[in-house]
This record gives C-alpha cells, sequence and structure tokens, in this order.
C-alpha cells in the first residue's frame, strides 16, 4: 500500500512501522487471518476493528497502545472474550491469547499469570503444590479478564472474591506507559482495574494469591424440575444455615428431546445442581443428603482434585451465541422464585435457562475489589440457550425476567455485566457503589483523558 494511504488516521506506512516493531502479527481488515484474529467466545457481539494486534509480548500491547494514542484511535483488549462489553467497531483491537504463560511461587503461595491464560491452565499449574486458583466456573475462561471483572470464584463462599487476593498488575495506561501497580503503591487505580473491567489501561500480567487446598468435594447432578418454582424452592431452603465450606449453585433448564441428549433428561425440564465442599467428603455428603429436591435422574457427587474443580459446572467450552441478564439480591422470596419459574416456561424465540448461586460466607467480608454488593444472598442468573444464534424474543424474555427481580435486587456484579446494546452505562453503573462510581470517573479523567479506552463497559 503506499504511505499516504491512511487506516482510520494513521498512515499506512505508520501502520507498516507498527508491523515491523510487534512480534505478533498486525492485521487490517479484509486480511487473511483478520476475522479468526478478532473472533471472540460471545459469537453474538463480534469486534470490528480497522486494525488487530496478536500480541506475543507485553511490549507488544505497549506499542499498540501507544499507537492508538498517537493517531486518535479507540482501543480494545481481549484475551478469550467471553464478556465482551461494547464491541469495538472501528479502532484497534488488541488480542492477547498468545501472552499465555503461568508461573508459580509455592513459597508464597501466587501464581503469576499473563494476560492470555486461561484459568485451566492456571488450576493444572497450582495443583502441582498442593494449590488452588480461586477461578470461576469455566476453565476455559482468561483468568486475568474474569479478575479484572471482580472474579466470582466457584469457592467464593469458602475463600472470598479473586481479585480481593491479586498482588500486582501490570498494565499500560493510555499514555503508552507500562506500570506495574501494587496495593502499596497505587491502590485507587488497583481498585479501579480489579472490577472496573479494563476501561482504564491494558493489563499484560496479574500477580495472584492461591489458596492451600488439595481436593474438594463435589461435582454436579440432574434432579426433575417440571415445577421450576418448587424446585427452586427446595434449593434455597437448602442453603439457609449452611456453612462457608459449602459452595454451589442450581440451573433451571428445559432439555431438549433430541439426539445425542442422554435418556435420562431429555424432553425434561430440570435442575442442575452444582456442588464444591472444601472440607472432608463425609461431611459434604451428609450436607447434600438434606437437599430434598426429589430423585437424582442423572450425575453424582465425589472426591476429586481441586485442579478439576472447573468440572462441576460442565459448562460447554466452544464459542457460542446468548444473552444473558443478572441481579444480585438480598433474599429469594416464593414470589421472585416464582419469576425464574416462569421465565424458563416455554415461550417465543426458544428455551430460556435461570440460575441461582449461593452467595454469603466469605464474599461478605470487605476487600481491595472493586464489586459493589458484598452483602447479597444470592447471585440470579438468566439467559438464553446458548447455540449458533440469539433469537431477540428470547433475549427479550430473559431481560423482562431479570427486571422482574426488581423488587430484591442490589444491583448487579461486574463479572457477569451484560454484552452489547444492553451495555448501557446506567446498567454498568448498577454493579458498584455511588463512591466506586465517582472513582471510575475520576480514574478515567487522569488516566484516559483521551478516552483511547473507549470499548467495553462504561459507567458514562
Amino acid at each position: 500500500m503506499s504511505g499516504t494511504t491512511t487506516i482510520t488516521g494513521a498512515p499506512a506506512g505508520d501502520v507498516r512501522a507498527l508491523a515491523a516493531a510487534v512480534r505478533g502479527p498486525v492485521l487490517l481488515a479484509g486480511d487473511e487471518g483478520f476475522d479468526t484474529e478478532c473472533a471472540n467466545f460471545q459469537t453474538s457481539v463480534p469486534h470490528r476493528p480497522r486494525v488487530a494486534v496478536g500480541a506475543a509480548h507485553e511490549e507488544d500491547v505497549r506499542l499498540a497502545v501507544a499507537f492508538a494514542a498517537e493517531h486518535g484511535m479507540k482501543a480494545a483488549v481481549q484475551g478469550t472474550g467471553h464478556g465482551p462489553g461494547v464491541p469495538a467497531g472501528g479502532g484497534l483491537l488488541v488480542t492477547t491469547r498468545r501472552m499465555d504463560q503461568v508461573s508459580i511461587d509455592p513459597h508464597r503461595r501466587t501464581a503469576r499469570i499473563q494476560a492470555g491464560a486461561r484459568w485451566g491452565a492456571v488450576a493444572r499449574a497450582a495443583g502441582e503444590h498442593g494449590l488452588a486458583a480461586l477461578s470461576g466456573s469455566a476453565p476455559h475462561v482468561g483468568a486475568v479478564g474474569y479478575l479484572l471483572g471482580g472474579g466470582l470464584p466457584l469457592l467464593g463462599r469458602t475463600f472470598g472474591w479473586a481479585a480481593d487476593r491479586v498482588r500486582s498488575v501490570r498494565a499500560v495506561t493510555a499514555d503508552g506507559r507500562l506500570r506495574t501497580l501494587t496495593p502499596e503503591d497505587d491502590p485507587d487505580l488497583l481498585r479501579g482495574l480489579l472490577g472496573g473491567r479494563g476501561g482504564l489501561a491494558a493489563v499484560t500480567e496479574v500477580e495472584t494469591g492461591l489458596v492451600e487446598l488439595e481436593r474438594i468435594f463435589g461435582g454436579g447432578f440432574y434432579v426433575d424440575a417440571a415445577d421450576p418454582a418448587a424446585a427452586y424452592g427446595a434449593y434455597t431452603d437448602w442453603t439457609h444455615g449452611l456453612p462457608p465450606e459449602m459452595n454451589s449453585s442450581a440451573a433451571v433448564i428445559p432439555v431438549p428431546d433430541t439426539p445425542g441428549v442422554p435418556e435420562a433428561i431429555a424432553g425434561r425440564t430440570i435442575m442442575h445442581v452444582r456442588i464444591a465442599y472444601t472440607g472432608r467428603a463425609e461431611r459434604g455428603r451428609e450436607l447434600v443428603d438434606r437437599l430434598d429436591a426429589g430423585p437424582v435422574l442423572m450425575g453424582g457427587l465425589r472426591e476429586m482434585p481441586a485442579s478439576e474443580s472447573g468440572s462441576v459446572h460442565a459448562e460447554p467450552d466452544a464459542p457460542v451465541a446468548w444473552f444473558g441478564d443478572t441481579r444480585v439480591v438480598r433474599n429469594l422470596p416464593g414470589e421472585a422464585l416464582g419469576v425464574l419459574g416462569r421465565a424458563v416456561e416455554p415461550g417465543p424465540g426458544g428455551p430460556v435457562i435461570t440460575e441461582v448461586r449461593h452467595m454469603g460466607g466469605a464474599l461478605e467480608g470487605p476487600g481491595q475489589a472493586m464489586v459493589g454488593h458484598r452483602q447479597a444472598a444470592y447471585f440470579a442468573n438468566v439467559l438464553t440457550m446458548p447455540g449458533e444464534r440469539v433469537d431477540p424474543r428470547a433475549a427479550r424474555r430473559a431481560r423482562e425476567a431479570a427486571d422482574a427481580l426488581g423488587p430484591w435486587s442490589l444491583g448487579r456484579l461486574p463479572t457477569f455485566l451484560p454484552s452489547g446494546e444492553l451495555s448501557t452505562p446506567e446498567v454498568v453503573r448498577s454493579a458498584y457503589t455511588d463512591e466506586d462510581v465517582a472513582l471510575l470517573r475520576r480514574l478515567k479523567a487522569e488516566h484516559d483523558p483521551a478516552d483511547v479506552f473507549a470499548f467495553g463497559h462504561r459507567v458514562d
């Protein structure tokens, strides 16, 4: 291309210079491999940048951010793309999946995690030393992106929010500077990143604390939920008075009767109960036996290495499209359970799934992460059935069901903010306290006044 050609304000010669300087690929819209480079896990919210930089090293990230700032371009950063906010339309996208190194310091009980590493890799590396990572329910989720959302761990009732254990963050700010942030040196900016979803800087690496844990008792089992509200009632009744060692959730799913679906659950509405208990297996089974939700149709519990905790939810690991909205609630009385139960009834646009996660325990304690509703008793999730596309009619039903939880709602969580058109500033603000919204606004004005990091989840 000629040196006078421009790409979103950047002369083509400058783009070539960037490509020569970074270790990873630099691709323009239309180039071979461009769509693959930009693809994310949440396929219903695709990025459409003009330039994609496949960072292979943190210096690549620094050069890409500096390039965007110099040429007046907007920038976004993506690891796995499980939870994009407003997708990148135009501008520059930095992908970090090549930066996937994980190192464990068993003496300090910490993990150093590059921006593209997934929780499964962290869990395996930590498990070799009798340690466990505070990962979420899906091992294929990017660890750093998850921590930037505060991180609601599978073992959260026992150990608290994952981002509260972060020791340091390496990040490129909008001025193209690579910085190391710690709770001692810059607690405000660190807090803004740990829960603020990356709208202030491009994070290249995180060092976080691990917990001493070799085994858990857990897994998942399916029971009939022909009456979804009653099934949820049995589950929430059971959660009352449980010790913090017991971590659990339940999802009500209308299972299609299609080839490949196990006969035991095909064509039924079922409740999938997920258990992760950190105490003795015998005690864990005693506690689970108190759950009066009906006969088990399929599945079961076992003692397992903590590194295999990602199997508990059995979430699909292939990219899919879905729409979801969430609430954290102070309680779930019968009327609220009726909202969740009615949401899964057959309706326009296809099946809708609902989920309830038990919170409390160590999640209630104070910490450095920007998590706005630590006092919540439950987390409720309403989403369309994952598939090749999202039917807007099913998405509307999911959104309306989440809205109907308003009388019991405290707001949302940064970890699970919705993507796409629903990711409005008003919705994003619902995940934070007023004080943290004010802090995010101040940090944005101080560290990114030109709004280089314009995509993602925004409070304004």
